[in-house]
């Protein structure tokens, strides 16, 4: 198995949650990698825009996983001037890495189906893998685009992935904890603390800022 592989979860992360974080940790783990990198994202093509700056919302990120060293912040696309795009992410980390290096992008089921919507999505699998979280007994439609993509690709295990740089879809299932940024966003709009939800260091950066509507 490769130690070598850089594995990613991208995101708005807008905010930052423990949702977010204990996925990211129990896939790092899972994965028997050295660390994953969370990459923001910084004007989301596929969301409306978010509650806050992208230099904000990477500070969220970075003061979230201070301290925790199997988590690591990726910069790239809140500093490219280009759109965020997954196939410019994706290309720009063959390029940095080479050919031989496995690429693994982590996502969750909902945002898997969504893929043919996506920007030239046809072509991540040239480039990387993916790592699909799904709650435990969900399956895919087997007459669904993403179920034909599944079946002829599929991995049957981290080692499989980690042993090749790119062409593979792994599905794990795993029970993520019920928060969402929205949720987070809904209670500090409402005048509730978010303590729980999010980091503490997270929570506050927000009031510190005045985020997401909150005032003195």
């Amino acid at each position: 198995m490769s130690k070598n592989a850089f594995v990613f979860m991208g995101g708005t992360f807008d905010p930052i949650h423990n949702g977010h974080l204990r996925t990211a940790l129990e896939m790092q783990q899972w994965l028997g990698v050295d660390r994953l990198h969370l990459i923001p994202s910084k004007t989301p093509v596929h969301k409306d825009a978010p509650g806050c700056t992208s230099a904000q919302r990477l500070e969220m990120v970075r003061l979230a996983v201070e301290g925790e060293s199997a988590l690591q912040v990726d910069e790239r696309e809140i500093n490219s001037v280009q759109p965020s795009y997954t196939l410019l992410t994706l290309q720009g980390l063959r390029a940095e890495l080479g050919d031989a290096v496995p690429i693994c992008m982590i996502m969750g089921m909902d945002a898997y189906q969504t893929l043919p919507s996506w920007h030239e999505w046809q072509r991540f699998l040239t480039l990387g893998h993916l790592i699909v979280v799904q709650r435990p007994g969900y399956q895919l439609a087997d007459d669904s685009v993403m179920g034909e993509l599944t079946r002829q690709h599929r991995a049957d295990s981290p080692q499989e992935l980690l042993s090749q740089p790119s062409g593979k879809v792994l599905l794990h299932e795993l029970t993520p904890l019920g928060i969402s940024a929205t949720q987070v966003r809904e209670t500090i709009g409402s005048g509730d603390s978010p303590r729980y939800l999010i980091p503490d260091p997270v929570w506050q950066f927000i009031q510190e800022n005045q985020l997401y509507g909150l005032t003195n």
